[in-house]
């Protein structure tokens, strides 16, 4: 049988599934499957951290894009085929700007210009960029223009809030209609098309017959926990399972040597628990000894996932003994110096995750299923031993830290050992206690229409992410504790958390109450959004830790991260690289195989990040519970091949006024050129400022530019510079000493409208990149 039979194929096809089970790989082979079949398909990803272009390894972006080199099949070959597969990744901050548009636009010539500040004012707050997202993934729920449209989504808890909202929002428009006629997102008319577009896909997604939602889960204990779970939340809702992959199966005949003997019969133990709880098809894939990248390595997939026969044996090559490889990894970490990348001074991690002053901050993130939970509750522990009181705080709503621990962890923080609380942050219970503090908080100060109009506001969908905000603020601020050790969400939804004191800070000023100075967001203030923002750029009391596997698409992920949080002035400190596999247990080739990619990566990590490098092992284990979380060991190492500070380039972007394109280019240097160049602007003439609309620019990517001051020539060093970077200013940019010079041709956006300024802005974007990556390559 086929995964899903071409004679009963659904439109529809979902993937969700723990993070890092494959579910990616999955929707990719199967998407390949059925273009090769003949069938017109769009895969789309709902994943603000999207790693399909990776995947691919092509460019793809917030457009729908023709996949190359896939087309169907023919017995004869086909001159000219068409394309029958193509890909989309949804841009939350592109998604915006087009629902915005779409709600503004058809106002724009017949409303004046006050009544369309308003408009613009009610949707500038954080829900509506959830929304966008989430209205843009419904578009392609109404389109016959695809014969299959396959989803590849977000880890597994945000994948239920997604298909939650359709629900929710249509309950909250019918609701608002009878009652103020007012949403969060403006006034109900402006959004009640929208109304009918969520009813069509409440229908399509628990429509068996137009919908299959299909689970892909490693077999391990922690994976198989969420997958029931998640099943189970779906099920509430009206939407049922389709089919269940149970993905990255040790062979049988590569595990001879005791640590993977027993890894192999613990997952057995894990497929024939899946078998008992989950009654759904199961598709079985085996753990390959390369990395799936690539349509050549997709169509193998998607044959093997296909095939029934394929998917119910062990296709691993001939196992041979074979002595290890001489290479630097051990069971601890790198074994001694041998390398001269890592003859660098000791580092220290106790000195950078232990308070000094005041309580401390440690966050985990990175892409889903690369080992966060287990690494922040091992970290947690560890610095608990040491005496610090110790608060480990989950952001994730697949949380597991419960599981991890063995130990009951809910809404309240609960004692796990000495020294150490754990708690999470459950939007549901969140939105419930945040809801009664407002309203009892108003209740004798307005009226009772007032309140009627709060409650109807509070009621709103975006309400329930702004008040999980509020729980996590409170931790962030609280003084109860030593450390605080955050283990968030995924990527894509951890920088969203981060970006939410940003776009509320602006939100607040527009909803409070001019009279009172009091807000329907209760004690949320734009100064306490000041408070939090410094908090995270402290980085003496908060830490950001990337946690990644030693494979090319979490590295991609973890590295757009990093530049993200540098944007918004967050330095990244420490990279993990989790679950290398020990030598002495690798000894044939199908693990020697797979440890010799990971080597490669592991390289690839220090040169790309240039941080601290930690080392977490494979385990023999699963960890779980207090006894393997304690014997769980880190090697750390330092930073790869440090640039002291006369190697670094300097670099100088220069124009007239200073006041748009060089600053911009300035800015970007310093997020993609760290330890590797050392920018200047200044301009020939100065205006004295910098452009507001360039700031507005760049904010709008998540980039601080209120510090930059616009600069002559006789502001910045006398100095020969080794780059003078001229902006496109012709005869009339000034002359500065230099060793190399350029000129990027960049057009003037000064008197550019804000799209044009996007597109300035993403020109000296991609020009700064290209230039970092040369000087890399020197």
């Amino acid at each position: 049988m086929l995964l899903i039979p071409d004679n009963t194929m659904t439109k529809y096809i979902f993937f969700s599934g723990k993070g890092g089970v494959g579910k990616t790989s999955m929707a990719c082979a199967t998407a390949i499957h059925y273009a090769l079949a003949g069938k017109k398909t769009l895969i789309v990803t709902t994943d603000p951290a999207s790693n399909l272009a990776d995947v691919f390894e092509q460019e793809i972006g917030h457009r729908v894009t023709p996949i190359k080199g896939v087309g169907a099949r023919h017995a004869v070959p086909v001159q000219n085929a068409p394309v029958q597969l193509f890909a989309m990744e949804i841009d939350p901050d592109e998604a915006t700007r087009e629902y915005k548009e779409s709600i503004i636009g058809p106002y724009r010539e017949v409303m004046p210009d006050d009544v369309i500040a308003s408009i613009e004012e009610n949707l500038s707050g954080a829900c509506t960029t959830e929304m966008a997202s989430f209205d843009r993934f419904i578009d392609f729920m109404g389109t016959n223009e695809y014969d299959v449209v396959v989803f590849d989504t977000a880890p597994t808890g945000h994948t239920i809030r997604l298909l939650e909202l359709p629900v929710d929002w249509s309950r909250h428009i019918e609701e608002s209609a009878e009652g103020s006629g007012q949403t969060c997102l403006g006034p109900v008319q402006s959004i009640q098309g929208s109304k009918e577009k969520y009813d069509r896909a409440i229908s399509i997604l628990r429509d068996p017959a137009e919908t299959n939602f299909i689970f892909v889960m490693r077999p391990e204990d922690l994976s198989l926990y969420e997958t029931v779970r998640a099943a189970g939340e779906l099920g509430s809702i009206g939407i049922n399972t389709g089919e269940i992959i149970i993905n990255g199966i040790y062979p049988e005949e590569a595990c001879g040597v005791d640590f993977f003997r027993k890894k192999y019969l613990a997952q057995q133990d894990v497929i024939k628990e899946a078998d008992k709880l989950i009654d759904s098809p199961k598709r079985y894939m085996f753990l390959r000894d390369n990395e799936v990248k690539g349509i050549e390595a997709l169509t193998n997939i998607s044959r093997e996932l296909f095939d029934s026969a394929e998917a119910r044996k062990c296709n691993s090559a001939e196992v041979k003994k074979t002595p290890p490889l001489n290479s630097p990894l051990t069971k601890g970490g790198y074994r001694g110096v041998t390398n001269p990348e890592f003859q660098t001074p000791h580092f220290d991690i106790n000195q950078l995750f232990l308070p000094q002053n005041g309580t401390k901050a440690l966050f985990f993130t990175g892409k889903g299923g690369v080992g966060k939970t287990t690494v922040s509750c091992v970290t947690a522990l560890r610095m608990a031993d040491k005496g610090t009181r110790t608060l480990l705080v989950t952001t994730d709503p697949a949380a597991h830290i419960g599981e991890v621990f063995g130990k009951k962890v809910g809404t309240e923080p609960a004692e796990i050992s000495k020294n150490l609380y754990a708690v999470m942050i459950d939007q549901e219970t969140a939105f419930r206690e945040y809801k009664e503090k407002v309203l009892n908080d108003a209740r004798g100060k307005y009226s009772e229409d007032m309140l009627s109009a709060m409650e109807e506001e509070l009621n709103s969908p975006c309400i329930e992410e702004m008040a999980a905000f509020e729980k996590f603020a409170q931790f962030i601020e609280s003084k109860d504790y030593d450390l605080l050790v955050f283990d968030t969400a995924p990527t894509g939804h951890t920088l969203r958390l981060l970006d939410l004191p940003f776009d509320y800070a602006r939100q607040m000023e527009i909803m409070a109450d001019v009279s009172s100075g009091s807000s329907v967001t209760g004690n949320i203030t734009k100064e306490r959004f000041g408070n939090i923002i410094d908090i995270l750029r402290d980085s003496s009391s908060t830490v950001f830790t990337l946690v990644l596997y030693p494979e090319s698409t979490p590295i991609e992920e973890s590295y757009r991260a990093m530049i993200d949080l540098k944007k918004a002035g967050v330095e990244t400190q420490l990279v993990i690289a989790n679950m290398v596999l020990p030598e002495e247990v690798c000894t044939n080739d199908f693990f020697i195989n797979r440890r010799n990619m990971q080597i490669k990566y592991l390289g690839e990590i220090n040169k790309k990040f240039k941080l601290p490098l930690a080392i977490y092992p494979l385990m023999e284990e699963e960890i779980k519970g207090i006894k393997l979380l304690r014997a769980a060991h880190i090697e750390v190492k330092p930073r790869y091949g440090p640039r002291v500070e006369n190697r670094m380039k300097k670099v100088l972007f220069v124009c007239i006024e200073n006041s748009c394109r060089s600053q911009i280019a300035e800015a970007f240097a310093k997020i993609y050129g760290k330890d590797i160049i050392e920018p200047y602007s200044s301009g020939s003439r100065p205006s004295g400022i910098v452009n507001p609309k360039a700031i507005e620019s760049m904010k709008e990517i998540g980039c601080d530019m209120t510090t930059h001051t616009s600069k002559s020539l006789s502001d910045i060093p006398d100095i020969e510079y080794d780059y003078v970077i001229t902006m496109g200013c012709g005869d009339e940019c000034p002359f500065v000493k230099a060793k190399h010079r350029e000129d990027w041709g960049i057009p003037d956006p000064k008197e550019m409208d804000a799209e044009g300024f996007r597109k300035v802005r993403e020109m000296i974007e991609e020009k700064v990149k290209e230039f970092v990556q040369a000087m890399e390559n020197e």
